[in-house]
């Protein structure tokens, strides 16, 4: 199976060919926005930290930052910064270019005398990363290049036993061909994580899913909280989960059943191909959040009451198996797999026509959330999310 996408110097080739306007912190957000807004094939993301911040928080977010510039599916950056955050424009500029080759320019609102000034600089510049960009022909890749984001969200029963089960055979499909596949969400391994460890292609790869779940719940008690209070959330428990370990085995069903080849840290781009997972949280803005600044080309979603979510850099294909969900929130789902729930379609082939949505997409074609320009961004801190 092949795609057809955009050749990066570095790294796997984009699906898409954005020219990113990322904001070094929140006080850039706005004018980001209003630049994206004037010029065509031109995303922005609303950013809302990067200032004032204890040193692990700036870090993380200098992560998350750096790795959506450095995401396949961006030809180009035109960072905006105000000037007196904790790292700025130039910086993390110098971060980027160290990392790749892709045009990338800086503009700080203090240093060029307010936003509208900054905001013609930054116009003119995306404008001709813009037309650069369109000169970019597609090429031919084999799906082996292919990074594939998995997640779950706003979860009920139907999740854990049909779409979960049903993108893990997809993922199993992929990483069969060559691909990763890349399942997050660690505060949902816990119940389950035994599970989920005895995949583990080695035996220091079980013991490091054991221990992501062990020191997840020792952060947080050390703090006076339980992970529970938060999981299962109360939409769950009214879509039919009643505890978190039921939660957990329902959610790691979605990362199929091949070897795990490695464990990442948040953001953290993956050095091997195959199954892999990212310790994130269980919330899901935040767990695209990461995988997107890891160089997910793709990320797709399982959600059984139904969510909007869509990320400004990579598409996210929504899939639910709740019959009353996808026909009350048809403009929001990409795809129903309510047959699973009726005996009409099997696991198996339900994989399949994903494989199908997913080449799509690979191909072009865009999905829902992508079409209504929605971008949600969440970056976890020291204090997690659950």
């Amino acid at each position: 199976m092949e795609f057809y996408g955009y050749r990066r110097k570095e790294g796997r080739p984009g699906i898409r060919n954005h020219i990113l306007i990322l904001p070094t912190c929140a006080c850039g957000s706005e004018s980001c926005r209003i630049v994206a807004s004037q010029v065509r094939g031109a995303v922005n993301i609303v950013f809302n930290t990067g200032c004032s911040d204890v040193a692990a928080n700036t870090e993380m977010s200098q992560k998350v930052l750096t790795g959506f510039a450095l995401n396949p599916n961006v030809y180009g950056v035109v960072i905006i910064g105000l000037g007196c955050e904790t790292v700025p424009h130039a910086k993390l500029r110098e971060k980027i270019q160290a990392r790749c080759s892709k045009p990338v320019v800086s503009f700080g609102i203090q240093e060029e005398g307010g936003t509208l000034k900054t905001i013609e600089k930054a116009v003119r510049a995306a404008r001709e990363m813009a037309a650069a960009a369109g000169l970019q022909q597609k090429e031919k890749f084999p799906i082996s290049e292919l990074l594939l984001g998995i997640e779950c969200g706003g979860s009920d029963a139907t999740s854990g036993i049909a779409s979960n089960p049903a993108v893990g055979n997809l993922s199993d499909r992929i990483v069969d061909l060559g691909a990763s596949a890349m399942m997050s969400e660690s505060i949902e391994w816990i119940g389950g994580e035994h599970v989920l460890a005895r995949r583990g292609a080695t035996p220091e790869i079980h013991d490091q899913i054991i221990r992501v779940c062990e020191d997840y719940e020792k952060h947080l008690l050390a703090a006076g909280q339980d992970c529970r209070a938060g999981q299962p959330t109360p939409g769950n428990k009214a879509g039919g989960l009643s505890t978190i370990d039921e939660k957990s085995l329902g959610c790691i069903r979605k990362g199929g059943t091949r070897p795990i080849v490695e464990v990442l840290e948040q953001a953290q781009p993956p050095t091997k191909h195959g199954a892999i997972v990212m310790d994130t949280a269980g919330y899901d803005i935040s767990s695209v959040t990461s995988m997107a600044a890891a160089g997910c080309q793709v990320i797709i979603f399982t959600t059984g009451r139904g969510t909007p979510t869509g990320n400004a850099i990579v598409p996210v294909l929504k899939v639910t198996a709740n019959e009353h969900t996808y026909s009350w929130m048809e403009d929001n789902m990409d795809v129903d797999l309510s047959g699973i729930i009726r005996g009409e379609q099997t696991i198996e082939e339900s994989g399949g026509m994903l494989l199908a949505k997913l080449h799509d997409i690979a191909n072009g074609k865009l999905t829902k959330a992508e079409a209504y320009g929605f971008s949600d961004i969440a970056v976890d801190h020291v204090c997690r999310f659950v």
